[in-house]
């Protein structure tokens, strides 16, 4: 009696060390299997890259582009205006039948900085926008057609005007300083606009026409850049 409950005995010890040997397994190689899965997937610890990821030249003129933004936020509006106009300049004049297959197209910034270049619209309007984004308010600035006396055709000018009646300053593709408009006597005004009219404009003085509305190019470029402005905003 003593032997069998002995035999017993030793054979439900052997079975529990067996049973408590493989649960401990068993939970020593899923412990694994779920360290190495955090590994692999990067949950378990930041991965470092070895250097940093490179834009192709559009993106990092889109990425530059909002690092200006950015940084003159707090900028005096002669600063910001001086950055800006310095900042496009860089890019390339394009004429659109060449650049976009058009007679005429308006290209919005973000098509204007991935394509490197763009015509005189699309350096007034770039600034214009820009402008914006950096609270230059509305009524301070008219995108402005001219005579370009030494280029014998239409040219459009950035004008911003610091008080109503104040002589504007020219923000020009054609030049990177900026000057009043007295010395420009190569630039002749024939009209002007902005996001609120459209004015009949001499050099001494300017007559409101109506809303900006009547342009359909500028319109249709308005929207364009809401539209641009909802797909993809500007990083804070």
């Amino acid at each position: 009696m003593n032997i069998f409950r002995a035999e017993n005995m030793a054979g439900f010890s052997f079975k529990a060390a067996k049973y408590f040997r493989d649960r401990f397994s068993s939970a020593v190689i899923v412990f694994i299997v779920s360290i190495s899965l955090l590994l692999m997937t990067g949950c378990g610890a930041k991965k470092v890259p070895d250097h940093a990821i490179e834009l192709d030249p559009g993106q990092q003129r889109i990425a530059d582009w909002h690092a200006l933004i950015r940084e003159k936020q707090n900028a005096s509006e002669m600063e910001k205006l001086e950055s800006v106009n310095s900042f496009f300049n860089k890019l390339e004049y394009v004429e659109d039948i060449y650049h976009w297959g058009k007679e005429d197209y308006w290209a919005t910034p973000r098509e204007m900085l991935l394509s490197n270049g763009g015509d005189c619209e699309d350096f007034a309007t770039a600034k214009y926008f820009t402008l914006r984004h950096l609270d230059v308010a509305d009524v301070k600035m008219r995108l402005t057609y001219v005579k370009a006396i030494k280029l014998k055709d239409p040219h459009m000018i950035l004008s911003y005007y610091a008080e109503p009646t104040a002589e504007p300053l020219i923000l020009d593709s054609l030049a990177d300083a900026i000057l009043t408009a007295s010395q420009r006597p190569d630039l002749i005004p024939i009209y002007s606009f902005n996001g609120n009219g459209y004015w009949l404009t001499r050099k001494q003085s300017s007559e409101r026409l109506g809303r900006a509305d009547r342009l359909s190019l500028w319109q249709e470029l308005l929207q364009r850049f809401n539209q641009e402005a909802i797909a993809s905003p500007l990083p804070q």
